[in-house]
């Protein structure tokens, strides 16, 4: 298993990388609306604070392996609905 820095190290990157990718698509596409784009980057932030508190502040009570597990299968599958809303945009 990672350290905690490790994993909050990964989860700045990836956030990082889908905003960069939202502004982008926001920017080279006429077609999208500016609403939607905005929309995206907040839940992008959103995402971010909520898993750095996750993986700062564990739940009592379960096994830390099976919390992070969980946790980083979670987080894995709110990225790939972002990127799915991301395509979109284009």
């Amino acid at each position: 298993m990672s350290s905690k820095r490790d994993l909050k190290r990964v989860i700045g990157y990836v956030c990082t990388e889908l905003f960069a990718e939202c502004v982008a698509a926001s920017l080279y596409n006429g077609t999208s609306t500016k609403e939607d784009s905005k929309a995206i980057c907040t839940s992008i932030l959103n995402l971010h604070s909520d898993f750095i508190k996750r993986i700062g502040h564990p739940e009592p009570g379960l096994p830390a392996k099976k919390y992070y597990r969980f946790t980083i299968d979670e987080f894995n599958k709110q990225v790939e609905e972002i990127v799915d809303q991301i395509t979109n945009l284009y």
